[in-house]
């Protein structure tokens, strides 16, 4: 994981992050994700929704075929691994100013 993308990361819930935070980056994670359950199942896709104001809160998402939504519960979630390509990884407004930066020809003779 970098600073500009969760590309890669494998957070251990209960290791200074809750599961709720976790859910959280994945949610605004453009990108897929694989969502291990704690019977050890997993699924693979793009996480879209969560629903944390209702007694059993849930995230929702389509598999990398596009099928679903399949409705998962946080209880039944043990974490969320950041598998697929950040598409948005680089194309923020920092991001953006440093590459115009860098193509800036060195000023001075």
């Amino acid at each position: 994981m970098t600073e500009e993308t969760l590309e890669g990361w494998t957070p251990e819930i209960g290791r200074g992050i809750t599961l709720e935070e976790v859910i959280d980056r994945a949610f605004d994670y453009r990108g897929n994700v694989t969502v291990v359950r704690t019977d050890g199942t997993e699924l693979e896709g793009y996480l879209f929704n969560r629903e944390r104001a209702v007694a059993e809160p849930f995230v929702q998402m389509f598999d990398r075929a596009g099928d679903g939504p399949y409705d998962i519960r946080y209880a039944d979630i043990r974490t969320v691994r950041f598998t697929g390509k950040d598409t948005a990884a680089g194309t923020s407004y920092a991001a953006w100013l440093r590459a115009k930066e860098s193509k800036k020809p060195a000023s001075g003779a």
